[in-house]
This record gives C-alpha cells, sequence and structure tokens, in this order.
C-alpha cells in the first residue's frame, strides 16, 4: 500500500461521523493484541490538551525517552497526529500500519461493525506506538473522555484533566458539571490524577471521580514557579532554580505549563523517571504548537490561533489586549455552526476591522450568517467566503493580521500564509 493509498482509505472513513461509545474500538482493538501495553500519560479537558501534550512529549524526549504522543486534530499534515519524538512518524511507517490495519477494519465492518475515522487513527496511533516500542506515550482524548476512543487504556500512569469548559454541548451535556464529569470518566482505579485549574463546579465533579477510583489528586495551580517576564517572545520563568523560556505567549500557557509541570513531578515522583531542570529547560525552548498563537511571520505580524471556545476566544482575546494592543489590526475569522457565537463580544474593540470566511467544513457557519453576529465589534466587517482571499486583503490594508475561529480554518489558510 503507497501512502496516497492509506490516505484514500482513512479519508473514506470520514462519511461515518463522530459516534461516542466504546464498543465499535472494543471490538477492534480485540483482534490487535498488546495495543494498551504501553506506558500512557491520558489527557483530557476542552482546552489545553494539545499544549500540555506538546510540552511532556519536548520534555520527556529531551531526558532521552523514546515518546509517542496521540493528538487531534491535524493542523499541517495528517500524520502530525502521530508523533514520535515530536516527529511525525515516516510516511512508509504509517501506510505499512495502515495496511496492516485494513483488512480487520473491513472484517468488522462485513459484520456490522463499522469503524469511524477517528477510531480507527486511535487503533493506529496505538499500533505505531507498540509497534515502534516507545518508552511512555501521551494520548490526548478526542471529544469528552468517558465515551472516547482513546478510554481503553486500562492502567495510566497519570490521567491529566486540563481546563474544562462549553464545547461539544450537544455529544457532551449543556453544564459544565456533565461536561466535566464526562472529561473526569479517563481517570482509573488506584492511579494519580492532575488537574488544570477549573472552575469551581468542574473541579468539584472532578475531585469526586478521582475519590471513587482511589486517586491522588495533584492541582496544576500548587506547582510553584516564579514568571519574571513576559513579552511577545514568550515567557520567561523560574522552575527548581533554573531560568526557562515558555515560546508561547498568553496567560492560559501558563496553566498548561504547570499542569505539565506537575505530571512531570508524578512520573518522577511515582515512576523514577529521570528528567532534570535542564530537560525540562532545553525541550520547553524547542517546542512548536501550531495554531496556538502561532506566529507566522513579520512585517506584518500575522498570528494564527484555534480559539473557537468561549475560554479559547477569551484567552485569544486577552493575549491580543496584552502583547497586540495598539495599530491597525485585522482579523480574520470563520467558525462551525455549532459553536457558541455569543463568545464573540470577547472580541469587541479589538480590531480595526473584521473579514468574515467560510471554512470547508459542513458543520461550518456560512460568512454571510457569522457576518451578522460580528456587527458592532469593529469598525468595519466584511465578507469574503474565501480565506485565502481575504487573507490576500487583509495584506492589503498594510497592518497587523489576526486568524482564529477553528482548527479547520487553521490547517486551510496556514500554508497559504507561509508560502506566500
Amino acid at each position: 500500500m503507497t501512502y496516497e493509498d492509506s490516505l484514500r482509505f482513512i479519508y473514506s472513513l470520514d462519511k461515518y461521523g463522530s459516534r461516542p461509545g466504546l464498543d465499535r474500538i472494543r471490538k477492534l482493538f480485540r483482534l490487535i493484541p498488546g495495543l494498551t501495553g504501553q506506558k500512557f500519560v491520558h489527557i483530557a479537558g476542552t482546552n489545553g490538551k494539545g499544549s500540555v501534550c506538546a510540552m511532556l512529549s519536548a520534555v520527556t524526549a529531551k531526558a532521552g525517552y523514546k515518546t509517542g504522543m496521540f493528538t487531534s486534530p491535524a493542523v499541517v499534515d495528517i500524520r502530525e497526529r502521530i508523533q514520535i519524538n515530536n516527529h511525525m512518524v515516516g510516511k512508509e511507517t504509517f501506510a505499512a500500519a495502515v495496511e496492516a490495519l485494513k483488512p480487520l477494519v473491513e472484517q468488522l465492518n462485513a459484520d456490522g461493525t463499522v469503524i469511524t475515522e477517528f477510531e480507527f487513527f486511535t487503533a493506529l496511533g496505538f499500533y505505531i506506538f507498540k509497534e515502534e516500542k516507545c518508552d511512555i506515550v501521551f494520548c490526548e482524548a478526542g471529544m469528552g473522555g468517558l465515551q472516547d476512543a482513546t478510554n481503553l487504556i486500562p492502567y495510566p500512569l497519570c490521567s491529566v484533566i486540563t481546563r474544562i469548559d462549553l464545547d461539544h454541548t450537544a455529544f457532551l451535556g449543556e453544564s459544565i458539571e456533565a461536561i466535566a464529569f464526562q472529561k473526569a470518566g479517563i481517570i482509573k482505579s488506584y492511579s494519580t490524577a492532575v488537574v488544570a485549574p477549573q472552575v469551581r463546579e468542574a473541579y468539584a465533579v472532578i475531585e469526586q471521580k478521582a475519590r471513587e477510583e482511589h486517586n491522588t489528586l495533584y492541582r496544576a495551580e500548587d506547582v510553584r514557579l516564579t514568571v519574571t517576564d513576559k513579552s511577545r517572545g514568550g515567557t520567561r520563568f523560574i522552575y527548581r532554580d533554573v531560568e526557562m523560556l515558555l515560546p508561547q505567549i498568553g496567560a492560559h500557557q501558563i496553566d498548561n505549563l504547570r499542569c505539565a509541570l506537575a505530571v512531570i513531578e508524578v512520573l518522577q515522583k511515582e515512576h523514577h523517571m529521570t528528567i532534570s531542570a535542564e530537560n525540562i529547560r532545553d525541550g520547553l525552548k524547542e517546542l512548536r504548537h501550531p495554531a496556538r498563537f502561532e506566529k507566522l511571520r513579520d512585517d506584518p505580524t500575522v498570528i494564527l490561533d484555534g480559539a473557537h471556545n468561549p475560554n479559547g476566544l477569551h484567552a485569544f482575546a486577552r493575549a491580543v489586549r496584552t502583547y497586540y494592543p495598539d495599530g491597525d489590526k485585522t482579523l480574520i475569522i470563520g467558525m462551525l455552526a455549532d459553536k457558541d457565537s455569543r463568545v464573540l463580544s470577547y472580541l469587541d474593540g479589538l480590531f480595526t476591522r473584521v473579514i468574515a470566511v467560510d471554512i470547508n467544513n459542513p458543520r461550518a457557519l456560512p460568512a454571510e450568517d457569522l457576518a451578522r453576529r460580528l456587527g458592532g465589534i469593529a469598525e468595519s466587517v466584511e465578507v469574503i467566503s474565501d480565506p485565502k482571499a481575504a487573507y490576500e486583503k487583509a495584506l492589503t490594508y498594510g497592518g497587523d493580521i489576526f486568524i482564529c475561529g477553528s482548527l479547520y480554518l487553521a490547517r486551510e489558510i496556514r500554508p497559504a500564509v507561509l508560502n506566500k
């Protein structure tokens, strides 16, 4: 099977959509022994779980461990979702793994069990990590946790719950408590859990689940570090008497950092992993995470962020206000229809003009509808359906350019910015 053949097979599974539940993935895993035999750190949450995964992978790889990382969605390349030592797996490795699993999926389909794209990708990632003999795998849950395909991990070294907010409410529930219950479903018996700063209602649910499962619960805000400087180049801080730099900016990234450091402390104390302060410093310094307030170019500055839910858009707005308070600024934004557009008020007054665009996704909110909801937050709100054309138009204004609203938009527009 060629790499192109493997992609065609994976994309053919898209039509089955996203369907919570473990029955289908459990049947697939039974056909592939040993998929959950690795040492896992399992990470769920609404915002920040991808950033925490990336931080942990960068640090442990720098410490000499063979590190697997499973995340979603991809921004640059589909193989971005399955990484070893912070590099996408090779095309040949990827295609060989798809070829090995494809007959099993076809067998289940013939028997009436239809495997979705995310379920297949989960099995694919776990299979590659097993074949590559990874020392540790950082696994990001997809949607939710309790009914997520990744939740067949039986004995995680640590379960991590990042910041919880209202998102995917049609699947996870209409309240913070309901969503927290789903996210906390990754916590397994007699293990350890790390929790990021949460609103009171979410923390109460997570604490109760940890108690029921006899977990030691570590709070990320208890990690002791001192921030010494914040700038557009990142955040400087001191941890264990060593000065370090986190290239990502924004107060929310400090919360993610504390969460990652809490996990590292668990791995050191409870699982005897050798990770020095210098490993942490060197790993974080090289951290690259696409579409997380990512600067794509200078002159003009172009910032790309995948913010799309209340907490994410609030963090995005706060970062713009803090680091780019002045000057002419254009925002390009596209959103999915199932997102709460009321939070667009966070963007009020931050930008000189806003351009609403369409996203190449069946769940996209039409640009015309988005523009109506954006009315009043800037001096000018216009509609340019094509994101690349919107970027070309934004360049003519001469000021800084910001792009947010969806990782699907980030995936489409990022190459256009980088290639120009």
